[in-house]
């Protein structure tokens, strides 16, 4: 623990990383100002000298992940015609999924103070899932021309489908429940479908269930790297 009078450094993600560990091990009902500070191992007056309380650091916990996933899918335009176009994608729709997404989302449902901080902050322009889908809009436009999509490939509504997709699994992704990310893995296959070339009749665009190594990954905050194209045979 921090001695007093002594700064700690990146205390903001040190409070979060405690409460997404706390929220995916023991729960909604165990999530405290002091049980964050013990996970953190920081002075329990801590968080309250940072956040105005539990209810302001759990709305501020929601947009910080909101905005990492939007910095995540703006970064998209950087691997325009590498990789797989649904391997690039999934890095993308998997990072909602990210160090208890789906946890810290239905904590923010469980708590009615949350929802108004956080509808604030959007309508004063914190980035959410509509950055998400605008970055996916613009990264399928450029494969688009590149021709690595089917020209009939609309990136609005992918992006739309992605994005609403996600948000639902989020919001019904109760514990217990079956891990989300295989299903969104398939719709993102399905919709961004065959490469143009592909033989008549193929399957869409191979995207392979995450192995118990990357779900493992994921879960801590890690994603897997996307998925590298397929070798031609020889």
């Amino acid at each position: 623990m921090a001695p007093r009078g002594v700064a700690t450094p990146d205390v903001r993600e040190r409070l979060f990383a405690a409460a997404e560990r706390i929220v995916e091990r023991d729960g909604p009902g165990a999530l405290t100002s002091r049980s964050v500070t013990t996970e953190a191992g920081c002075a329990k007056g801590l968080l309250h000298a940072h956040f105005a309380g539990i209810d302001a650091f759990i709305a501020e916990l929601c947009l910080d992940r909101f905005a990492r996933t939007a910095a995540r899918a703006r970064a998209l335009t950087g691997r325009v015609g590498e990789g797989t176009v649904a391997g690039n994608l999934d890095t993308v729709a998997l990072a909602l999924f990210e160090s208890g997404g789906a946890a810290v989302t239905g904590l923010a449902l469980t708590r009615p103070a949350v929802t108004p901080l956080i509808r604030a902050a959007l309508a004063d322009g914190a980035p959410a899932f509509d950055a998400v889908q605008d970055a996916i809009v613009r990264y399928l436009e450029a494969e688009r021309e590149r021709g690595r999509i089917a020209a009939g490939v609309d990136p609005a509504t992918v992006a739309l489908a992605v994005v609403g997709t996600a948000h639902h699994l989020l919001m019904t992704a109760w514990p217990d429940a079956p891990d989300p990310r295989p299903a969104l893995r398939r719709l993102v296959a399905a919709l961004v479908g065959p490469p143009p070339g592909a033989m008549p009749g193929s399957p869409p665009e191979s995207v392979p269930e995450p192995t118990a190594e990357h779900a493992a990954g994921v879960t801590r905050g890690g994603v897997a790297e996307p998925d590298a194209p397929a070798a031609s045979p020889a």
